[in-house]
């Protein structure tokens, strides 16, 4: 018996760990392999001049699809502080400099929110997936996309609590813990899993994906 050839989703990144949890939030069948720019044979990367979640998450979708001829998935997430205007939203990543660790970010962001109480420390978790398909010209000519947004809404500890997560985990209550609570820090990968801003955008996602015979 002959087994039916993989359909392939090129995932704007060149991280196995996201390949993987995405996989997993999506809930692919098997016959859907999801590949990264470097098992195209990418190697470049596009520049990410968007202002918002959203436009970056296209760009990067877009960039991808055009070079590869595949349908490409690319994610852009980050965190919106209330207290900083929606900041360090799509800088989240480089808050404290272009090459700033984790450690550097939520330390700069401690910083900025400094005696503030925990009603002015409200904060949300962002993430915008975005599909491009090739061949498929949008309203303005370039190829055309979909997208969905998940949010993980919570607060800014005063102090970090657990080495779990990644980015801003350890800082961040989520808004089912009372102030002074567990951080992401302290969750189970399963746990933020069930309530993360990538799980919501995926679950937003799954849908269009199977329509699209994924």
């Amino acid at each position: 018996m002959t087994r039916p050839t993989p359909r392939r989703l090129l995932v704007a990144t060149r991280s196995r760990h996201k390949l993987r949890e995405l996989s997993q939030l999506l809930g692919l069948p098997a016959r859907v392999e999801l590949v990264s720019p470097d098992d195209v044979g990418i190697a470049d990367e596009p520049e990410e001049t968007g202002e918002t979640f959203e436009a970056n998450a296209r760009l990067k979708a877009r960039w991808y699809a055009r070079r590869s001829g595949l349908p490409t998935l690319a994610d852009d997430s980050g965190l919106e502080v209330d207290a900083l205007a929606g900041g360090p939203g799509v800088r989240t990543r480089r808050y404290a400099g272009a090459t700033a660790t984790d450690e550097a970010n939520n330390a700069k962001l401690l910083r900025e929110l400094a005696g503030l109480p925990p009603g002015w420390r409200g904060a949300r978790y962002v993430c915008v997936l975005a599909l491009a398909l090739p061949g498929e010209a949008g309203p303005r000519g370039g190829l055309g996309t979909v997208t969905r947004r998940g949010t993980c809404r919570g607060r800014i500890a005063t102090a970090p609590k657990g080495h779990g997560g990644f980015g801003y985990d350890p800082i961040f209550e989520p808004w089912s813990e009372p102030p002074g609570g567990e951080t992401l820090g302290l969750w189970s990968a399963e746990a933020k899993n069930a309530i993360s801003h990538r799980s919501r955008a995926a679950r937003r996602m799954a849908p269009v994906l199977r329509a699209l015979g994924f």
